[in-house]
Formats: C-alpha cells, sequence, structure tokens
C-alpha cells in the first residue's frame, strides 16, 4: 500500500510529506521538470460530500493536503488542491438537526444531492449547494486555496463517458478484484476504544463508502448505476448491456419504470463509489490524498481503488490515514446526528489561525480534540505563548513550523487582531459587560495604563470570538452577574481578619489599579495579612497561605457576585470599577 510512512518524531510532518509528493510527482514525470514554472502541477486532492453539514472531522480531510500543498508551493512548485464535491451520490438519509429540514425529506432518499431541495429557507437553489456554501465560506476565511469540483457537472456534463465507458467494458476485471474482499471478513481491530458507527462516518473522507460496489445479477456484474429517468433515484438494476453498441438496459426497483439507453449519450448516472474513487485518481492525475481510518480495513475504498486505479491507467496517490477529531465536551462527531460542530461554528469563537493550529501541530494518524468548552482559554493560553516563544526564537523547530503554518501561507499572512489580548480576559469582559462596548472599551482600556487599547477595533476579530464563546457556550447559571447592592449581612457577619483583608485590598486599589497590578495585589494581600512580603514567591511561604488565599478570593465572589467562584479576580475589578467595588466591599 503506498502509504506515506508516520514518523513519531517531533520533526515537522508536513516538510516530511511534502519531500515525499514531490518525490513521488518527479517520479511519475521522469525529466518533465525543467523549472519549477513549467513542470506539470502537483495535484493533491481531497472528496467532501455535502450530504448534510460538513463538520470538523471532514474539515482534516481538507486540511491535510492543504498543508502540505501550501508547502510544496512554498518551495516554488505549482499545486492544484482539488476539492471533489461528491454532490451527484445518492441521498441517503435526513440528518437530525437541520434547521428547516423534516421528515418529509425522506421521499428524496436514493436521489443525486442536487436533485434534493434546500432546507427550508435557504437561498441556494438544492441541498449540496446549501451545504457546500458554508464550507467555501470556511475554507475562504483560513485561507485555503483550492480548484472545487462538481460531480454533478463532470457526470451529467459527459465529462467521465469515456471512463465509464472503459469501466463497462472492464467490468469483469473489477468484479474480479472486487470478488477477492466479498468473502473475507476483516481481521479484529487493534483498537484502544470502540469504533462506532458515528466514528466512521465521521472519519470517511471521500464519497459514500457505505454504498454498495455495483450490481451483479443473471446479466452479470457493472460497475456503473443509473438514476432513474421517471423518479430520479437510483434503485435501479441493469438487466442488459451491449459493450458494441453501448445500449443499456435497466429497471426501476423503486416505481418500475424501465428503459433503454445508448451509454455513450447517456449522462443520468455515475459509476459505483469503489470505482468512481480510483478512476478520478487517473483522470486527475492525483498525487496525494489522506483517507479516514476505516479506509485501513480489507475491501476499504483505498485498499480495493489502488488495484482498481490501474484499470484506468494510473495511480494511486500517496497518503495518510487520518484519525479522528473530537470536541471537548461532546459525544463523537456524525453528520447524521444534530448539533454537529462545523468550521462555521468553530470559527464563530476561535480565530482562523488557532484553528489551522490544530490541524497543523498534530500529525495525521493523531486525534485530537476541538474545544467548545472553558478548554478553548486554555487552548488560547498556549497558542498565545507559542506567538511568544516564536517572537523571541525560542520555539522548538516543529512548534515554530506549525506556527508558521497556522497564521499564514504561501500566499501572504491571514488577518489577525492587531491586540491579541488574552481570550481568558476578553470573554470574562464581555461576560460582564453583557454587549455594552462603551464599558467594554473602559475596562480593557484600564487593562494596561501604560499602553491603553483605544478602540474595540484593536482587540478585533478575537474579542468578538470570544463575546460569541460566552453568548452561546457559557450556561446561563454560569454567567457573571454583578450585585446591585451590598450584601449586608454577610458584611455584618464577618470576623475581625476578613475585615482586614478587606481593608487591605481597599487601601491598595488605587495604586494598583491595572490587570497585572491587581493581580499581585489580589494575591498578595493574604500573604501580608499573614506577615509575609506581598511579592513572597509560594517557595518562601507555608502551604497554609494557599488555604487562606482560596479563602479570601471566595470572599470577594460572594461580596460581588454573589457565588463561590467567576471570572479571575483582577479582571472582574476592573469590570466593576472602583468605586462600585468599594461600595460592594463595605467601604
Amino acid at each position: 500500500m503506498p502509504i506515506v510512512a508516520q514518523s513519531t518524531e517531533t520533526t515537522d510532518w508536513v516538510s516530511r510529506f511534502a519531500d515525499e509528493v514531490i518525490a513521488e510527482s518527479e517520479r511519475r514525470a521522469p525529466g518533465a521538470k525543467t523549472s519549477a514554472t513549467t513542470a506539470p502541477d502537483v495535484v493533491v486532492a481531497s472528496g467532501l460530500s455535502p450530504s448534510g453539514p460538513i463538520h470538523l472531522g471532514n474539515l482534516r480531510e481538507v486540511m491535510t493536503p492543504h498543508l502540505v500543498a501550501d508547502e510544496v508551493r512554498r518551495r516554488g512548485h505549482r499545486v492544484r488542491h482539488l476539492i471533489s464535491w461528491d454532490d451527484y451520490d445518492r441521498y441517503r438519509k435526513v440528518p437530525a438537526g437541520v434547521p428547516g429540514v423534516d421528515e418529509s425529506w425522506a421521499e428524496h432518499i436514493g436521489k443525486p444531492l442536487t436533485s434534493v431541495p434546500a432546507p427550508k429557507g435557504s437561498p441556494y437553489p438544492n441541498w449540496a449547494e446549501h451545504f457546500k456554501a458554508a464550507m467555501t465560506a470556511s475554507l475562504a476565511e483560513m485561507g485555503v486555496e483550492f480548484d472545487g469540483i462538481s460531480q454533478t457537472a463532470q457526470y451529467t456534463s459527459g465529462v467521465y463517458r469515456e471512463q465509464i465507458l472503459h469501466a463497462m467494458r472492464h467490468r469483469r476485471d473489477i468484479d474480479a478484484i472486487l470478488d477477492q474482499y466479498r468473502t473475507k471478513k476483516a481481521p479484529a481491530k487493534k483498537s484502544q476504544k470502540p469504533v462506532d458507527e458515528a466514528e466512521l462516518e465521521a472519519a470517511e473522507g471521500s464519497g459514500a463508502a457505505a454504498e454498495d460496489d455495483g450490481s451483479s445479477g443473471s446479466a452479470g456484474y457493472f460497475p456503473y448505476k443509473p438514476y432513474c429517468g421517471n423518479c430520479e433515484k437510483d434503485l435501479t438494476t441493469v438487466t442488459a448491456y451491449d459493450d458494441d453498441s453501448t445500449e443499456l438496459t435497466y429497471a426501476c426497483t423503486a416505481c418500475g419504470f424501465s428503459e433503454t439507453v445508448r451509454l455513450s449519450e447517456f449522462n443520468r448516472g455515475k459509476l459505483v463509489w469503489k470505482v468512481d474513487w480510483p478512476m478520478r485518481w487517473a483522470y486527475e492525475g492525483v498525487v496525494f490524498e489522506p483517507s479516514g481510518v476505516d479506509h485501513s480495513s480489507p475491501g476499504s475504498s483505498f485498499q480495493v481503488g489502488g488495484q482498481i486505479v490501474g484499470i484506468f491507467g494510473g495511480k494511486q496517490p500517496i497518503g495518510p490515514m487520518y484519525a479522528f477529531v473530537g470536541i471537548s465536551g461532546m459525544a463523537k462527531m456524525s453528520s447524521s446526528k444534530g448539533g454537529v460542530p462545523t468550521p462555521a461554528d468553530a470559527l464563530r469563537i476561535m480565530e482562523p489561525q488557532l484553528l489551522r493550529w490544530l490541524y497543523a501541530r498534530r500529525r495525521p494518524n493523531q486525534s485530537f480534540k476541538i474545544a467548545f468548552d472553558q478548554e478553548i482559554q486554555r487552548l488560547y493560553d498556549e497558542w498565545d505563548r507559542l506567538d511568544a516563544k516564536v517572537a523571541d526564537g525560542s520555539a522548538l523547530p516543529a512548534d515554530a513550523a506549525a506556527h508558521a503554518r497556522a497564521v499564514g501561507t504561501a500566499a501572504g499572512e491571514l488577518p489577525r487582531t492587531p491586540r491579541p489580548l488574552p481570550y481568558r480576559t476578553l470573554a470574562s469582559v464581555a461576560d460582564i459587560t453583557a454587549g455594552h462596548e462603551d464599558q467594554a472599551l473602559r475596562i480593557l482600556g484600564e487593562l494596561d495604563p501604560a499602553d491603553p487599547i483605544a478602540s474595540l477595533d484593536e482587540a478585533r476579530p478575537r474579542y468578538d470570538k470570544a463575546e460569541a464563546w460566552i453568548n452561546t457556550h457559557v450556561p446561563a447559571d454560569q454567567r457573571t452577574i454583578v450585585r446591585q447592592e451590598p450584601d449586608a449581612e454577610l458584611l455584618k457577619s464577618l470576623d475581625e481578619p476578613s475585615r482586614q483583608s478587606l481593608r487591605l485590598l481597599l487601601d491598595g486599589l488605587a495604586d494598583h489599579w491595572s490587570l497585572d497590578g491587581l493581580t499581585h495585589h489580589v494575591y498578595g494581600v493574604p500573604k501580608v495579612q499573614a506577615g509575609f512580603p506581598a511579592a513572597a514567591t509560594p517557595k518562601e511561604l507555608p502551604p497554609e497561605i494557599k488555604t487562606a488565599q482560596r479563602t479570601f478570593f471566595a470572599l470577594l465572589y460572594h461580596l460581588l457576585v454573589g457565588r463561590d467562584t467567576g471570572p479571575r479576580l483582577p479582571t472582574l475589578l476592573l469590570a466593576v470599577g472602583q468605586d462600585r467595588v468599594r461600595a460592594l466591599l463595605g467601604e
């Protein structure tokens, strides 16, 4: 199997694959390269089926070849990244949770995706275009350059006519290859976790692997399936075919319609998936294409395609099997289930650079999760630390390479936030101010008095992403609501040490009114109260100081927001403002 080897080393996986792709491309066209500008295009490919929301698992099908293609392009080679929209696939089922769609869409099962109505209220002409549009917009925001190919357009215009006739002439050879696997049972998989239907669907990259591999009956095997001329469905059986005249007769089991057509003139049908995919490899000259983990099994589309592609005079692409992409705090992704996060969903709460980085930093055979919960704040902290290391030259080479691939492409850098303030700080500010931009600007302007932010635009789009996360992914009972009035009963019940801690905080409030200043001051109050310097490090302090800090913080949260916890206290204090803080703390 011509699969690119996957190393466990920490070197940059994209560069290794680019080396392989360039070498393979040159092997396939020896002597064709006279210069980088005159050599044949290096062709890499992805396949996406717009059968429903195209989710973040499917995005790996695009990002893996995109990153490799971009590296090849950076080295001066011409590259075509093809995305085959498998919009001529059959409509298999009604996805759950799609707005504007109900069970009445089940009547369209079996039709091409481009013949299925778009969800109610959609501006697009059909089902496939509706879901392609969202993915296309997301890829543009992420800086992914590609050539899109509609398989509906390819098949219905007769582009593949010669390939179809060739497949029909060689149907017995194709059948013999497929027959090697029809009676074989896949060996037990060595896996640390069970693989369920949802994971297989999420991992499946190109086409619809669940489709059959062609019809066999009394007339023999046929790798071509017509769409019915009456009901448009693919529930058809080829009953006769003549190689010389190309006359083909089929019958529809759904509506009973039957007709005889000349395949040399007929454009309403397609090759079955396990033949269609290798046919396209040969037709497009694909050198690199990844595939989902399900393709490692005997009889899988990728493995069988490696033999069938020779019938079309082509070679199987090299490419890795890519692993599952999960969501932090959610079950496995599946397009057939409601609430499946898409790239558009991710881009509402994170900048394109962060999303690119998540795919760039992990080898394709490594699974990873994308955070929609509180974990997104930690991911942003990690990203900002890497950004700083790259800036000062201390990042490891593989980390620096992943960063470079995240922030831009061969065409240039992606737009970025001018003042990338910490995501967790922006989220806290957005939470507390609840959409009041003037209040948000006041708070952000006080974070660094020496270099105050003058406009929210300086913090955008990161601020908008953090605000969207707060508004769409933080439960209402976890939102921050500052008290309107002091908690008189709690203030009255405080013992003297607690009163003293509040006085120490208030006495130094004005002198420490910045994010860094308040951070040192809030942590320093329990130290000073215990007789230690405010600047004392944890190593210089007894363990009970941490307990005292937690007790002090809990008291502040109760007095300010009526809960045990909340946003980071320095940010919360800045958000509330000095006057209101003093009033709520009983001054």
